[in-house]
């Protein structure tokens, strides 16, 4: 994970964000299936990124909850 932020323009919400309250996450897709995450009320700041196994992996973790 690093904190190297993608270019502008990438970045998109989850279908299930309403804008309200301010507290959501932006995620982008990087190349070979990778991703980033960032918080929308620091959209300068840094962004997490994730290797595709990573990412896949705690994809999976979440559904299974």
């Amino acid at each position: 994970m690093t904190t190297t932020p993608p270019p502008d323009g990438r970045w998109f919400t989850s279908s299930y964000s309403n804008d309200q309250g301010g507290d959501c996450v932006e995620a982008a897709r990087l190349d070979g299936h990778a991703m980033a995450i960032r918080d929308t009320k620091n959209r300068t700041g840094p962004a997490f990124t994730f290797t595709a196994d990573a990412w896949n992996t705690f994809l999976t973790t979440v559904k299974e909850r």
